[in-house]
């Protein structure tokens, strides 16, 4: 309750509440067009947030992020086009059912479902991130070494498919992690004698690059007449909790695999969704409904996407090790404001802490009050054309990316980063692995550094020391097990 208090007081005190509930406004708006992502907004968002107090920008980044996933509900269901790439298991059932009109029913599971996960989530974060943050303490060069290895290693085995293109865009991601002024020996590496980059790759330009301008192009080259018209039909406009109490089994299965899921890098949403969806359809008494408007499907879905939003921060507050690009964005927040994530943090800041825990509950109770009585208007967001979101971003990106360090360079960098990531768009490549590897190659390569000075050299202190050991054969066996996935599977076709 002390723990509680600290947090209402530092939200209401400080203003933070606006932080939560304008971030969350902008977040729903995000989610309910289609095209946009709420990465690129929170990359634009991002140089905003370096002037602001601590708990002010992250709580502001993280109602966009958590405020996405709601409203990418809203054209899954009523134009089978998810608003979010997260919500594209959303559109299987969710879709059938607007088509019976049934569009209120399925945005009110949708809500419910969402508000259902979210919440699970945040609990996930109090009782969990404490507990991991005091096992953080247990951990040397080795092992935060080994750590930065096992989740760089965990982003190319989530894209499955496309993982030798994860693989080669984490790598290319570490190479860009080295360019500046080698600390160790104070020497220039690839920097071609330029001195904007001595200071190394910035963080933000890149992000904003790749995420956020790179969409744009995308979205300014949509056709003239893309955009929408929807209604909603049908009643059932608050039945989703007794929808959610019908399918409580699978509601609490998924918020489960949410919850688990977030804590592993690069596996996230998408993961949650696959394994809870498939496991719904599987116990289901009626399986054969899944993809034409089971209730149990959007349940499902939209369950398992938002118990990842607070999860995910675990591993970032525990470890300082981000679990997605997103989190690596709200990581850079934390370093400006010299806040290092770990046990010292929850120690030296508890009123942060705090702070993050009530905002993240009262973004999900107002996110879900919010679309419960205004999808009407929402929905109206659709007819926006995309070519007119397209330009907006492309300037906002621009001049955010300028506006960092008031450096024309860094709005080049961002260009030349946007031109990359429309290329990786067009082709199918993804570009999350390539800031990962930009924040987590230097962990991995210092921290590697300096283990083997600490044994001159030898690389028996991975394997004598447990919990570097530990993590190693998590490495191993996760490579061994999605090698030997993968052949049998080639063999079996």
């Amino acid at each position: 309750m002390e723990l509680i208090s600290l947090g209402i007081n530092e939200v209401l005190s400080g203003g933070v509440i606006w932080a939560v509930i304008i971030g969350a406004l902008i977040g729903v708006t995000i989610g309910s067009i289609p095209g946009l992502e709420p990465a690129g907004v929170m990359a634009i968002l991002l140089p905003l947030t370096f002037s602001m107090e601590p708990l002010f920008g992250v709580t502001l980044l993280l109602g966009v992020y958590g405020g996405a996933w709601y409203g990418g509900a809203i054209p899954a269901i009523l134009m089978n086009t998810p608003g979010t790439p997260v919500a594209v298991l959303t559109t299987y059932d969710g879709y059938p059912m607007a088509k019976r009109g049934e569009g209120k029913k399925a945005l009110s599971i949708a809500y419910t479902s969402s508000f259902f996960g979210g919440i699970i989530s945040v609990l996930s974060l109090v009782f969990f991130a404490p507990v991991l943050s005091q096992v953080a303490t247990l951990f040397g060069s080795a092992e935060f070494a080994m750590l930065a290895l096992l989740g760089m290693v965990f982003v190319v085995l989530a894209h499955n498919e496309y993982a030798i293109e994860a693989a080669a865009m984490i790598g290319l991601g570490m190479f860009l992690g080295t360019i500046g002024i080698d600390r160790s020996y104070s020497t220039q590496v690839y920097t071609l004698d330029q001195s904007f980059l001595l200071a190394g790759v910035p963080l933000v330009p890149a992000v904003i690059g790749l995420f956020a301008m790179s969409q744009a192009y995308i979205l300014l080259s949509t056709k003239s007449g893309d955009s929408f018209k929807t209604k909603l039909e049908g009643s059932g406009h608050f039945s989703g909790f007794v929808v959610l109490l019908r399918n409580k089994v699978t509601a609490i299965r998924s918020a489960i695999l949410g919850v688990l899921m977030g804590l592993l890098p690069g596996v996230g949403e998408f993961g949650s969704q696959f394994f809870s969806y498939t496991l719904a359809q599987k116990f289901s008494k009626k399986p054969e409904e899944f993809g034409n408007g089971a209730e149990a499907g959007i349940v499902a879905s939209e369950t398992s996407n938002n118990a990842v939003t607070a999860s995910v921060l675990i591993p970032l507050l525990a470890f300082g090790i981000p679990a997605d690009a997103l989190m690596a964005m709200l990581l850079s927040v934390f370093m400006v404001h010299n806040y290092i994530p770990g046990p010292r943090l929850f120690t030296e800041h508890p009123e942060f802490i705090s702070g993050l825990y009530v905002s993240l509950f009262i973004m999900n109770i107002f996110v879900f009050v919010y679309l419960t009585f205004a999808s009407k208007y929402i929905v109206n967001i659709t007819r926006i054309r995309g070519r007119f979101i397209g330009a907006l971003i492309f300037v906002l990106g621009f001049l955010g990316a300028y506006s960092q360090n008031y450096q024309i360079t860094d709005a080049l960098i961002a260009l030349f980063f946007s031109v990359i990531g429309y290329i990786m768009k067009r082709n199918n490549i993804p570009a999350v692995p390539i800031i990962l590897g930009l924040v987590l190659g230097p962990v991995f390569l210092d921290r590697m550094r300096q283990a083997l000075g600490v044994s001159n050299g030898n690389f028996e202190i991975f394997v004598d020391r447990p919990i570097a050991f530990t993590l190693l054969m998590l490495t191993m066996l996760s490579i061994t097990v999605f090698v030997f996935s993968k052949v049998r599977k080639k063999a079996v076709a």
